[in-house]
């Protein structure tokens, strides 16, 4: 224990060393961040329910930290200090397709010879889909996938990148054992995403986007348009449920949809 006059100097140093590390991580500052932790770092992640050494920290940290600045990551509190631990708090939200789902996470940081010796992280969900944990469970499902809050944020942006760019939506026979598999998660982490966080059956999420491809199709067609053949073109196997999500997203059926920009183009053309 350090002798009661050391106590001042001794916060401020563990002060300077946490300011640091904080400053690191808002700058996306990998290096950085790696050279601040101590030979015999002990990073305990309570969500995941894992410790990891200074060997598994490097790519823990790279999949972990923000990569844009839009991430929905805020700081909630002060740094708090009481000797050679720091507190740190602050609050994660993800978004994406139609819920939100957020975290409230808390840091211990214990500082020794300068460096970060013990970190105590703590995660708990503020708000998930209602369904999401059966009472009783010990921890939530994403940790048990082995998933932090910034991995599950990440996903998110994965999932919809892949979509727009790769646009497999277009194949009829996707499957989300093939989604898992070529975003680089397991099925089980893509489906816990898709109806935990994102609040949809994988299904659903396919042919919202098989139906984002058709409409802008139909925005660029010219008459007469053929509104099946489209669907069969966007990816839809079934016509029933192209029927389907086109009214549950539109309001419409496609015939009335269709008649509606025959409608508003002929009003344009008049002088």
């Amino acid at each position: 224990m350090p002798a009661p006059e050391d106590g001042p100097l001794l916060t401020q140093a563990t002060g300077e060393t946490v300011l640091r590390y904080h400053l690191c991580w808002k700058h996306r500052d990998l290096d950085g961040v790696m050279a601040l932790y101590h030979p015999d770092i002990q990073y305990h992640d309570f969500f995941q329910n894992r410790v990891l050494g200074l060997s598994e920290l490097r790519e823990y940290v790279r999949s972990s930290m923000p990569r844009d600045p839009e991430e929905a990551l805020e700081h909630s509190d002060r740094i708090r200090l009481d000797g050679d631990t720091a507190f740190i708090q602050y609050r994660m939200t993800l978004r994406g397709g139609e819920g939100l789902v957020s975290f409230r996470s808390s840091e211990a940081i214990t500082v020794r010879d300068g460096l970060i010796w013990r970190v105590n992280e703590y995660a708990s969900l503020v708000h998930e889909q209602r369904d999401s944990q059966a009472p009783g469970t010990p921890r939530p499902a994403a940790s048990r996938l082995g998933l932090s809050p910034r991995q599950l944020s990440f996903m998110a942006q994965d999932l919809q990148q892949y979509f727009e760019r790769q646009q497999a939506y277009l194949d009829p026979q996707l499957d989300l054992q093939r989604v898992a598999e070529e975003c680089g998660y397991s099925r089980n982490q893509i489906s816990y995403l898709l109806n935990q966080v994102l609040g949809q059956s994988f299904y659903r999420y396919v042919n919202q986007a098989r139906l984002q491809h058709l409409l802008a199709a139909l925005d660029r067609a010219t008459p007469p348009v053929r509104i099946d053949e489209l669907a069969f073109a966007a990816g839809f196997n079934s016509l029933s449920a192209f029927y389907s999500c086109f009214r549950q997203h539109t309001g419409l059926s496609p015939k009335a949809y269709v008649k509606q920009i025959s409608l508003r183009a002929r009003a344009q053309d008049k002088p």
